[in-house]
Parts: C-alpha cells; structure tokens; sequence
C-alpha cells in the first residue's frame, strides 16, 4: 500500500530503502522527518533477481513531482546475505542469506576470537564461495545493502561498518585486522566506510534509468536491524530496541562496548556509544508456521496474557540458534501442544518473552549498560498481548517505537548522514 502526505512545500526529500527477508520497504522524509511517502513490495524469492525487480518498482512507485526532489538514498538490508561478484560487480553464484549456515567448515578455519567464527557469518560464506569453482572470478565481495546501493552510484565494493562487523571488520580500530589483511581473500573485502558517509551521487545511467536527480547522492547503509533502531527514537544509554520480526534482535544502548563470540553477542559502533546486541533465531517465522499471518490474529485476541500458562517452549523454525544460547545443534522445542490454539500461541510468547529478557540480562551481566525502556519495532510491536506478557518478563516500561520501519530508519540515515550516529553525549 502506497501512501503519499504533502511534504512541506520546497522541502528536499531524503529516501530510505530497506530490503528484508519476504519483500523490501521505502521511506521517504522531509527536512523535518515528516513521511512524505511509504510503499512496499513482496519476494516471491529472496534471490538478487527480485531485489533489482523490487528496486525497479518500488523507485517507479514514487510519484515523480516527489522523486525529482530526493537529495540522498540509503539503503539496509539483511546482516550477513552476501554476493560474490565479477569485476562488473555481476554476481557469480545466487546470493547466501542471512541465516544460511551451511559454511559451518569454512567457520571452523576463522580465529576464535573473531565475531565472524561462525556459520552465518559474511566471512565464512566468502570463505565457502571461494571455495567453489566460480570463486576464481571474483573481483568484489558485497552484501546486499552494499550491491542495491551499488546499482545506483556504480562502484563496487564499498561498504559499511554495520553491514561488516560480521565479515570481521573492527569497529573500535576502525579497520580489518592484520590476519584479514594477510589472507589470500583480502583483495575481495569492500572498503568499509562510516555509515551515512557519502560514497557519490547516482551515476547518470541510474538516474535515467530510475528518473532520478543526477545530483541525488547514494550515502553508505547500514544493517536492517540498525536501521530499526535508529527509526525508534532511542538515544540514551539504556535503553533497547527489540526488533520483533521473522527472528528477535536486540539492541541494547551502552556506554560500554561488549563482545562475546561464546555467547554470539556483538557492539555495533554508535557515535560515542555501542549497540549491544545479538540476534535469535526464533521469533514470527516459526509463528507463522503454525499458524499463518490470520489465524495469528485471530487467536491473539483470545489470550488471556494475564495468567501465564506455564509452557515452555524454545520456539526455533529450524535447529541452530545464535543468542542467547550459541548452539548451531539446539533443536524446536514446540511440544506439548495443547488442544487450545490461543493457549498454545500465548505459550509460544511467552517462552519468546523469556528469551528476550534471557538475551538483555547477559548483556547486563557481560557489561552493558543496565537495561531500562525497551522501544519495539518489527511486525510484532502491534500485538498487544505479546506486549503485555514482554512487560511482565523485562520488567521495565515497553512500548512501540515512534516509527516501526527499518526504511524509515535509513531513511533518517540518508537525511543526516553520519551525524546521525552520535548521541547528545558526543563532544566532538
């Protein structure tokens, strides 16, 4: 559904695109952060031939009085989906997503240390392409923000620092390490810039293509779940974002940078503070499994989030988790299921409750700052009930984020840049 509000008259507008696992999202912004317009498409499969459809439609479904007036594009998309391509910046081999932990071998051979040993991480997948016969080709390594936002401005292999925490770029010295820099596939890694940097303006046969201004700049992305975050109106230390999609993920502000690979959790850079956070694998996916996007609904009014069940549950669509628990082997835990369709659902939320509350007490307890207002983005912050039992778990306030989409998040991040990313507490 499209949705256009006049924007202030004259106002330069600021586009923000977000590509997630079922369809991709835009967002466009005023000088004041009013949505001047919102559309969306569906995947009928998460390959990069439908991201470039999707791109082509969703850029086509602004209406063209507004899309003369686009000043700056950012892009997210899903941390970790990556492409390997040719020297044209072509993709060799269909794309890995986010949650394809099939380069568990590849992981085995990246230091321990590193946030990037594991399965679904970029790194291991650069690692399991290469090692097909393909791999020979390669010229650039690019995750999907990186390669849509390549298709405007046109020149491969520039990244950002969100989208390549897990290909094993540091942060906090803003730079790979040295044994990435040694490694046979370190001509491959992208340049790896600030989020909201500059990369160019859109390159003249994008802006004809998509009837774009030539002078429209493409700034460097970030990581949906990122994205969300800064849609929320969170800016102090303490508090989190709980993007309650396909999977949870959480976002805790802190003054403290905490990693923990044992535990699968991380620190995005934030200006002068850290998001810390990790990612589960459970969340609406299996939710939709069982019940379907309807009956979901349905039988969310029916719960009575009030008097908890006592089931317990670990709610995983597939065997492998991430965060809180770090097990690539830890099977569904989806029985007993009683007769009740709501009884069952609301104990599948509250075991999904658990685990977040599970999640935000180790950051706490690794170092984080202390948790103390929890903003909710993704599909679930409209489920009243599951908002209800969350409060019961966190025990802290709860409550939806001022804006929802990822989009709008990058599109704030296409507006300010990297100004974007630093508190009220930075100095400089």
């Amino acid at each position: 559904m499209n949705t256009s509000p006049t924007p202030a008259a004259n106002s330069h507008l600021y586009l923000g695109l977000d590509f997630g696992t079922s369809g991709a999202r835009a967002s466009l912004i005023d000088d004041a952060g009013a949505e001047a317009f919102q559309t969306g498409v569906a995947f009928h499969d998460n390959i990069w031939q439908e991201w470039l459809a999707a791109l082509r439609q969703l850029l086509a479904a602004i209406p063209a009085g507004l899309r003369c007036r686009i000043r700056a594009i950012a892009f997210c998309g899903t941390s970790g989906t990556s492409l390997l391509c040719d020297e044209y910046g072509q993709p060799l081999l269909p794309a890995i997503l986010y949650n394809d932990h099939r380069a568990h071998r590849q992981a085995a051979r990246i230091s321990s240390s590193s946030i990037a040993a594991s399965a679904t991480s970029s790194l291991a997948k650069l690692l399991w392409l290469l090692d097909r016969p393909e791999g020979g080709n390669a010229h650039f390594f690019m995750h999907q923000a990186d390669w849509l936002a390549f298709q405007l401005h046109g020149i491969p292999g520039i990244s950002d620092y969100h989208n390549s925490l897990k290909l094993g770029y540091d942060a906090g010295m803003l730079a790979y390490p040295a044994w990435m820099n040694q490694a046979e596939y370190a001509r491959l890694l992208p340049q790896v810039l600030e989020p909201g940097a500059v990369i160019g303006a859109i390159n003249q046969s994008a802006a004809q293509t998509y009837d774009l201004p030539p002078d429209c700049v493409v700034r460097a992305g970030t990581t949906d779940s990122i994205a969300a975050f800064l849609a929320s109106g969170a800016s102090d230390p303490g508090q989190a974002v709980s993007s309650l999609g396909s999977t949870i993920v959480l976002k805790l502000l802190s003054r403290t940078r905490v990693e923990s690979a044992e535990h699968g959790i991380y620190s995005h850079r934030c200006g002068d503070l850290w998001l810390a956070g990790g990612a589960s694998n459970c969340g609406g996916q299996v939710l939709k499994q069982l019940f379907g996007r309807e009956r979901l609904q349905e039988l969310s009014k029916n719960m009575h989030p009030e008097q908890p069940t006592g089931l317990d549950y670990y709610p995983l669509p597939a065997p492998g988790e991430r965060f809180p628990v770090n097990d690539p082997a830890l099977v569904p835990r989806l029985t007993p299921r009683p007769d009740d369709d709501a009884l069952y659902l609301q104990g599948l939320l509250e075991s999904l409750a658990r685990i977040e509350a599970q999640g935000y007490r180790l950051l706490e307890q690794l170092g984080a700052s202390a948790l103390h207002e929890v903003f909710t983005a993704g599909g679930g912050a409209g489920n009243a009930p599951w908002t209800t039992i969350r409060r019961q778990q966190l025990g802290v306030p709860v409550c939806a984020a001022t804006h929802t989409e990822a989009a709008y998040g990058a599109a704030r991040l296409a507006k300010s840049g990297e100004k974007l990313l630093y508190s009220t507490h930075d100095k400089r």
